[in-house]
């Protein structure tokens, strides 16, 4: 079935210009524009305040940058939700247990699994299959955590794709043991001839296995 070109062909086309996994991008900014418009429009809402509440707020990724957002009145106001039931377990004694996940994590692992549904869909040789293998055979590629995902989420991985990601992980893996290797005492005018991104493939490996959002 051809790739429809709605939303996630675009943003996937505009991820993948740019560097690193083009999902973790995705998911990244995704996340941002959800607590910003979550802080501004939902803090009201007592149903979404309840739950909030029960599952102790935001874990601490995503908790990370609250100071940064435009509304802080609604972060106050969560805020003291989490921190009532956190002085109350204090004074008991008792270790609070949340009884549900990050509302950001939640809506995480729903892009994630609406992106890998669409990547499994992009096995056609119709114009927008084509143009969105161009544009993610020219990227970066999914990191080590997504394919993975993406492997087991219950369809079968076009051809390309798992061509694509294979042949830049054994890449990886070759440069990373080259990097190694060259690394020994003794071997420093080895080292000097490798290329500058060579130099630094540890980086590029600790990225591409770790995943995750900026």
């Amino acid at each position: 079935m051809a790739v429809d070109r709605h939303i996630n062909f675009f943003e996937l086309q505009k991820a993948c210009a740019k560097p690193g996994c083009p999902l973790c991008r995705i998911i990244a900014d995704r996340a941002e524009r959800y607590i910003d418009n979550m802080l501004f429009e939902h803090v009201s809402d007592r149903g979404f305040r309840a739950a909030f509440r029960a599952a102790g707020g935001f874990c601490n990724f995503h908790a990370r940058n609250l100071e940064s957002f435009r509304d802080g009145l609604a972060v106050a106001i969560l805020g003291r939700d989490i921190m009532e039931d956190e002085l109350a377990a204090f004074k008991t004694q008792k270790k609070r247990k949340p009884k549900g996940l990050c509302p950001v994590c939640e809506e995480r692992k729903r892009i994630e699994n609406e992106y890998l549904t669409f990547l499994l869909g992009a096995a056609g040789d119709a114009p927008e299959d084509r143009e969105l293998r161009e544009a993610f055979t020219a990227s970066g590629g999914l990191c080590v955590p997504h394919y993975g995902q993406l492997l087991h989420a219950g369809g079968r991985v076009p051809l390309w794709l798992r061509e694509f990601h294979e042949d830049r992980f054994e890449a990886l893996l070759r440069r990373a043991g080259r990097f190694i290797e060259l690394s020994a005492y003794g071997r420093q005018d080895e080292f000097a001839g490798l290329s500058p991104e060579d130099k630094v493939v540890w980086k590029e490996l600790a990225v591409t296995l770790r995943g995750g959002e900026r």
